[in-house]
């Protein structure tokens, strides 16, 4: 079992004929998943990569019954983009595109409450990958195998990082969700787990977060109330000065809690078994698992 996607997703992309849709388009097709088509505004009534390309989401919905869609458009557009797709009715909208407008995602934010049945993951991040199923992203397909540990995390490195040493180990993952590094994002790291927790073929979850925000905090008191299966936790940027923003535009300390020691002080707290260092990831969780 699988969480956001499967075998059976329908994945439309925005973005399709750029650069960047055409190259992840065709790794995704690679890898095996269920790609229906593309949206670029103006090319609508023609082929690429084989596949049909639609000027709208609801032009391409209609044609195609795509659920999903994988947004590879300009950060001006993105935001535009997002709130298309939902409105169109595509339910699992994941959005690759990185440096949209703050503000733009504060409109999104807004917008999306509209329509509950629809589910942002981005911007900046990732994507969503069920290995053996579905691809929906830039993750590199090849070093995930399926099994049974899920994954979250707000930095897409240190989700490859994650993955190659739980195949190494010989567990595989089950949904790995590259949530984002933006200030303003659709999923949450505790809308993650939540769904990870509910998936009865995940035995173990991964966390991995960074310094700013105060998301990790806040999945880890549900998951000390809530929580039924074992959680590893790490969070980047344990040396990171106070004020600075390092790497994502959400990584930046604002206040006490923000930093590394804090967040995993609290993870710890909440029952979490927290690593210094990422290259203890699979290790823990294998320990855990056997």
């Amino acid at each position: 079992m699988s969480v956001l996607v499967n075998r059976n997703s329908r994945i439309l992309v925005q973005g399709f004929t750029g650069s960047e849709g055409t190259f992840h388009a065709t790794q995704m097709i690679e890898y095996g998943t269920n790609v229906v088509g593309g949206v670029t505004p103006g090319k609508g009534g023609q082929q690429h990569i084989g596949l049909p390309v639609f000027d709208t989401v609801k032009d391409g919905v209609l044609a195609t019954a795509a659920d999903v869609s994988v947004i590879f458009v300009p950060p001006s557009f993105a935001a535009d983009a997002i709130m298309e797709a939902a409105e169109a009715g595509i339910k699992v909208i994941v959005c690759i595109s990185e440096g949209i407008p703050t503000a733009d995602m504060v409109k999104v934010r807004h917008y999306l409450k509209s329509y509950p049945n629809s589910r942002l993951v981005g911007p900046n991040c990732p994507g969503v990958i069920s290995p053996g199923e579905a691809k929906v992203g830039i993750m590199p397909g090849f070093i995930h195998q399926k099994g049974c540990v899920g994954v979250v995390s707000r930095s897409g490195t240190l989700t490859y990082e994650a993955v190659d040493q739980l195949t190494k180990s010989g567990l595989g993952q089950s949904t790995c969700i590259g949530i984002g590094g933006d200030p303003i994002i659709g999923t949450t790291t505790l809308d993650a787990v939540r769904m990870l927790m509910d998936d009865v073929e995940t035995k173990g979850i991964i966390l991995i977060g960074e310094i700013g925000g105060g998301m990790e905090a806040e999945a880890a008191y549900w998951i000390k109330e809530h929580g039924t299966k074992p959680v590893v936790g790490f969070i980047a940027g344990q040396t990171a000065p106070k004020g600075r923003r390092m790497g994502h535009a959400g990584a930046i300390i604002g206040g006490a809690d923000d930093t590394a020691a804090a967040k995993m002080r609290i993870m710890r707290e909440c029952g979490i078994h927290v690593v210094e260092s990422p290259a203890s990831i699979g290790s823990t969780m294998k320990k855990l698992l056997e």
